[in-house]
């Protein structure tokens, strides 16, 4: 769908056509001035939206990073590998073979065996999604080649090689965020049609580990390299191992795991509060000219970065990608001042149940420009691509 023409900086849900809207103020009076100028918040919002946000301008993340450079130059110290990550991957994965031992002859309808896949299962698993990620930015050794086998490592109890096209893609993310056709965690306009609902937005929750899994390819490929291979290879070996020494039972688990993973739980929530625009989230920014601004990227702030490699710090993140998870805290401390007025989410459960049930939250809430960035992966620079972080 394309964006229609505008000379604003943002097509807010006020200016999108085919949109239903109604606002309570919080109960100060007065009414909200025109041009976006009043303080007072919109608490509660309620907006069914009928189209995604459509901006003209570049991602906020690059200009946000050389400012933050200019006022703390002492931050591009924080860039560089963790060789934590490294024990910390093996610990999980370990832990994951250990879980699917002990259910080896535990029935598949056993609560046991969901009630450990839900808790310890799906944790670990979506601990190890976000170890991919971490590795992805050569996060973990200093040697890009270590990284893409290591990443392969971390894939094996996920039970589905995905560690080496998850790459580009995510790559792609950064250097081409909400660009159409590009960015692939953007729904596609087939998923806002069908999905447009609490009955499709619950869908979409139970099953967002299967969208972010076949939509990349439904939007463009990346080349099979040997990298691919390897992780093909090692994971098959390892799936066939696992189901001539432990059986059927203990493969369900490690699959079962990396479906709840990304299913309704907790951790699940960060794929949705990273780039979804919850309106309400507090505080409301405003930019030079006094119009509110659509932000497209939120963190979160919350005791459950602990389990999944500080991806809750998520403007932090896309400012800094080289920085790795122990220092993103630093990061925030450092440039306080550019992080502390942003909206941000305080929980990632209520994201999920604000997305499903709230009308001001839903398929279509995301930021969408029709280019800028790049692709990372289809050109003739892939070896060059491969190594950036």
């Amino acid at each position: 769908m394309a964006p229609p023409s505008s000379s604003s900086t943002t097509t807010s849900a006020s200016e999108a056509p085919k949109l239903e809207k109604t606002i309570r103020l919080n109960g100060k009076g007065g009414e909200k001035a025109q041009d976006g100028s009043s303080d007072l918040k919109r608490d509660p919002v309620e907006v069914k939206y009928r189209e995604f946000f459509w901006t003209y301008t570049e991602e906020p993340h690059r200009t946000r990073r050389l400012a933050i450079i200019k006022a703390h130059p002492e931050v591009t110290k924080l860039c560089g590998p963790e060789p934590l990550t490294i024990y910390v991957v093996l610990g999980v994965v370990a832990l994951q073979v250990f879980c699917a031992y002990t259910l080896r002859n535990t029935s598949f309808f056993s609560p046991y065996y969901w009630l450990l896949a839900y808790v310890v299962g799906a944790t670990a698993n979506q601990n190890l999604f976000m170890a991919i990620h971490e590795i992805s930015h050569n996060l973990a050794f200093r040697s890009p080649t270590a990284n893409r086998l290591f990443a392969i490592v971390a894939n094996l109890p996920i039970g589905i090689p995905y560690s080496a096209s998850f790459r580009p893609y995510h790559l792609t993310h950064h250097k081409s965020l909400g660009v159409d056709g590009l960015d692939t965690d953007l729904p596609t306009a087939l998923e806002a049609i069908f999905l447009d609902s609490i009955l499709g937005k619950a869908f979409f929750c139970t099953f967002q580990i299967f969208f972010y899994a076949i939509r990349p390819m439904c939007v463009y490929s990346v080349p099979f390299t040997w990298v691919s291979a390897v992780n093909v290879l090692v994971q098959a070996l390892f799936d066939v191992v696992i189901l001539k020494t432990l059986g059927g039972n203990a493969m369900l688990y490690f699959l079962l795991s990396s479906f709840l993973a990304g299913s309704l739980h907790p951790l699940a929530g960060h794929f949705i509060a990273e780039h979804y625009v919850y309106e309400t989230v507090t505080p409301t920014q405003k930019n030079p000219d006094n119009r509110i601004p659509v932000p497209e990227t939120y963190s979160y702030y919350g005791p459950l970065n602990f389990l999944v490699y500080n991806v809750g710090l998520h403007n932090e993140h896309h400012d800094f990608p080289a920085v790795p998870w122990t220092r993103l805290p630093e990061l925030n401390r450092i440039a306080s001042e550019f992080y502390s007025e942003l909206p941000h989410h305080r929980s990632w459960t209520y994201v999920l149940w604000r997305f499903i049930f709230d009308e001001s939250v839903g398929i279509r809430c995301r930021v969408k420009r029709k280019e800028g960035g790049r692709l990372v992966g289809q050109r003739s620079d892939w070896k060059k691509n491969e190594l950036e972080a």
